[in-house]
């Protein structure tokens, strides 16, 4: 999967102490800070995977959404093709301070490893990205990905619509979890309903990116009363600033200019802002964007860079030219005043995977939060 200026500088006094109110937040609350350890020596121990998007429910668990996930006693890839399943997911917990992760590989009828989402179309599977709930119910957002000639496609693989999952009251096991699947928007839009979601109101938002020009950020929305018929209920953000029903991406309005297929828009109430981690949008980029607004359809900053990841510097020990990082995105579920996101590094050498156990898991960053 796939340099804005930074703000004016709070006075050496001021950023000491917040840094010193940070780092005690962070020893605190360090017992819940995410972690994500991999599986070895398990038939079907999770060795790795990308996305991590978090959804908190109502219990207090959070569900963690992982893309391509390695999986097996250990990492294997033949001929240039890793061992995995095409998406899995997690449970974690945090009680008395202490951090538990439970990971979730699907079996079929014959106890082999499969796809958590099952692909609902031939010869696709889904990356399952963000989430939201209404109600007892769990809804995923679900990208259906297929695969394509290098020529028509840089990285071999190509979009082909977008779905929603339902898991009515997602118990304990989750892989007794029922899962409905419901039609969003067909192939052929190049713009798909799955890059992030959240509840605000009545409504649930689901951000699209446009697949040409600028590659902007697109809002659609389902009534939450009309989530029974997700299709039927879609509306999205037309250029003119009203929302009409369905979805044309060629007459919607770009919330951002430039987007990402992967990020994490969430509001404030403490800042009485809306934040969105991203990439910068620029190819391959190791820099991290905060972004801020004040409605979570804008008008967005630009925003400022917030992070460097080190995997990408040339300076850093161990660096790897064929390294490559994305799918940042925000957690505010286990932040205190402070700044909690995960990225994901990966490699153009694909055999790499099984020997370098350094990448391909979800990098944690607790920092404080940057002046606004």
């Amino acid at each position: 999967m796939k340099g804005c200026p930074r703000a004016i500088a709070l006075s050496a006094m001021f950023l000491l102490f917040f840094s010193a109110y940070s780092a005690f937040a962070a020893a605190a609350d360090a017992g819940c800070t995410p972690r994500f350890p991999l599986e070895h020596g398990q038939a079907y121990g999770w060795l790795g995977a990308d996305a991590a998007y978090s959804i908190p429910l109502p219990d207090g668990r959070e569900v963690w959404i992982f893309g391509d996930t390695l999986y097996g006693e250990q990492r294997v890839v033949k001929n240039a093709i890793p061992q995995m399943v095409r998406n899995s997911i997690g449970i974690s917990t945090c009680a008395d301070g202490r951090w538990s992760l439970r990971y979730a590989i699907r079996k079929d009828a014959e106890g082999h490893p499969v796809s958590f989402f099952q692909p609902q179309h031939p010869n696709t599977w889904y990356w399952a990205l963000d989430g939201f709930v209404s109600g007892n119910d769990l809804w995923v957002t679900l990208l259906c990905v297929r695969n394509a000639p290098a020529q028509t496609a840089a990285m071999g693989f190509e979009t082909c619509g977008a779905d929603l999952a339902r898991i009515p009251a997602p118990g304990p096991d989750a892989q007794t979890w029922k899962i409905d699947y419901f039609p969003l928007v067909p192939d052929g839009a190049h713009a798909y309903p799955s890059a992030t979601a959240v509840v605000d109101g009545a409504d649930a938002y689901i951000f699209a990116l446009r697949e040409s020009g600028s590659r902007p950020l697109l809002a659609t929305r389902i009534p939450l009363a009309g989530l029974s018929e997700p299709r039927k209920n879609l509306q999205y953000l037309a250029s003119d600033g009203q929302w009409q029903p369905g979805f044309d991406p060629a007459a919607a309005q770009e919330v951002m200019h430039k987007g990402s297929p992967e990020l994490s828009i969430r509001y404030h109430p403490e800042l009485k802002r809306w934040l969105a981690v991203m990439f910068d949008p620029d190819a391959f980029s190791s820099k991290i964007l905060l972004r801020t607004a004040p409605a979570l359809t804008g008008p967005w900053s630009d925003g400022q860079v917030i992070y460097a990841v080190p995997e990408m510097q040339p300076a850093t020990p161990g660096y790897d030219k064929n390294t490559f990082c994305y799918a940042a995105k925000e957690h505010p579920e286990f932040e205190h005043g402070d700044l909690v996101f995960t990225y994901v590094c990966n490699t153009f050498d694909v055999p790499k995977l099984a020997t370098n156990l350094g990448i391909y898991f979800p990098r944690v960053v607790r920092m404080p939060m940057p002046p606004l």
